[in-house]
């Protein structure tokens, strides 16, 4: 078997030449994107650069501190990221609600695909602590970040049928019921949506990356499987706590709306 390609440097900038592609469409297009597009390339070079670096020297030294605080600045910067996306102003509330479903929900998940589903050993071994806890975290982000907006709008947009059903003798767990549905729906589908076409339109990154490493591709199907399984696990537990939760800071204790 052919060892991986190592990237020359004028190999990896010979790639940059899709981005300068990119920067004349939108320019003949007339689009005022320039700025963004120059600014998230080089984002995302230096971060994934840094990021390479100090994996490379975590994965060298792996020590359990190490893992868990990376862990940490994961979840935190997931909150906080959360926080930022959300058009609408949050609660004190409910920026906890989301932080607890957000913390609790990815990291049972996690615990569980690690220790039971692969069963690493030791237990902080990095390279697979870290990659496949940003992926489940990452994954579970996005989903929450849509439960929150879909909540958040559909609690003002029918805020009338809401106070209709509450006067009616509706509990707010029944009057909220389809908005509460609707915002599941829609943070679940980008994951159902990627499994469907996973495989048959698209191979997804982390088998790609096994197997340009060398990895036979039927081991990497294997773990692509379980980390897809374990996303879609993560996201829907993740949602489901929130939304069940988070429902309940629109109401009073005398189950009245306030918005």
């Amino acid at each position: 078997m052919k060892g991986i390609i190592d990237l020359q440097p004028w190999q990896l900038a010979a790639a940059y030449l899709f981005i300068i592609l990119l920067l004349g469409i939108v320019r003949v297009k007339g689009i005022a994107r320039e700025k963004e597009i120059v600014i998230s390339t080089l984002r995302m070079s230096l971060q994934l650069f840094l990021t390479g670096y100090v994996l490379a020297y975590i994965f060298d030294f792996s020590h359990p501190g190490f893992t868990i605080l990376i862990l940490i600045f994961m979840e935190a910067f997931a909150v906080h990221n959360i926080y930022k996306r959300s058009k609408a102003v949050l609660s004190k509330k409910l920026k906890r609600i989301i932080a607890f479903s957000m913390v609790s929900g990815s990291l049972l998940s996690l615990c569980y695909f690690l220790f039971v589903v692969i069963h690493i050993s030791p237990w902080y071994e990095p390279r697979y602590f870290i990659p496949i806890g940003g992926m489940i975290i990452g994954n579970s982000m996005t989903g929450v970040s849509l439960g929150v907006s879909r909540l958040v709008d559909g609690m003002n947009t029918h805020k009338h049928l809401i106070e209709s059903s509450l006067m009616l003798g509706a509990t707010p767990k029944a009057a909220s019921r389809q908005i509460v549905n609707n915002a599941f729906d829609a943070a679940i589908l980008p994951t159902i949506n990627n499994m469907v076409g996973m495989g048959i339109v698209s191979l997804p990154g982390m088998m790609t990356g096994q197997i340009l490493s060398g990895t036979s591709p039927t081991i990497a199907i294997e773990y692509q499987i379980a980390i897809m399984l374990g996303i879609a696990g993560s996201v829907s537990l993740t949602v489901i706590m929130f939304l069940q939760l988070g429902y309940k800071t629109f109401f009073n204790s005398r189950s009245q709306l306030e918005i």
